[in-house]
């Protein structure tokens, strides 16, 4: 399928400085077009669960096992709105309460093999739109572009991935 960004070519210096003078309306638009990628993303799992429980997957899935509090933090969750969501995913079958292994009155919440394949799917469809957007660009502009999205997901409190090495610079 022939995607709308990839019918005309990009004339990358003239969008980078129009679009640099306001790194917020920059911002916007960038996100404008994100949406889009994860609108089509999510879109065959919002059958199964809702954005805010998809949300919960990807945290577990990106953290490991998390408290229900570490949880509500991360998503901005009120106890018993995360209680009913977690509840909902239980059932489900997407996650699984554990005893913590260091408190027994911890219960830590674990992402099932099922909860882990549906964020494993949706990430690798969502990442080879992306690509097929870089792909449009210049090896120089892709290298800037990671740069910028990985300061503004630093910025947003988004953990790194688990592989990646922080080295001060």
């Amino acid at each position: 399928m022939q995607q709308p960004w990839a019918a005309q070519p990009l004339d990358t210096g003239a969008i980078a400085v129009a679009l640099s003078r306001d790194p917020e309306d920059a911002t916007l638009t960038a996100s404008r077009a994100l949406l889009g990628v994860v609108a089509r993303s999510v879109s065959e799992v919002l059958e199964l669960v809702t954005l805010p429980q998809f949300r919960i997957l990807v945290v577990i899935a990106s953290s490991g096992p998390l408290r229900m509090s570490d949880i509500g933090k991360r998503v901005g969750a009120t106890p018993s709105t995360l209680s009913r969501m977690i509840d909902r995913l239980e059932s489900g079958g997407w996650v699984r309460r554990e005893h913590s292994p260091d408190s027994r009155r911890e219960i830590l919440i674990h992402l099932t093999a099922h909860g882990e394949q549906v964020v494993a799917h949706v990430t690798e469809r969502r990442r080879r739109e992306i690509a097929e957007i870089l792909d449009q660009l210049k090896p120089d502009d892709r290298v800037a572009v990671g740069r910028a999205f990985a300061l503004f997901a630093a910025a947003a409190g988004e953990p790194l991935p688990e592989d990646v090495i922080v080295l001060g610079i």
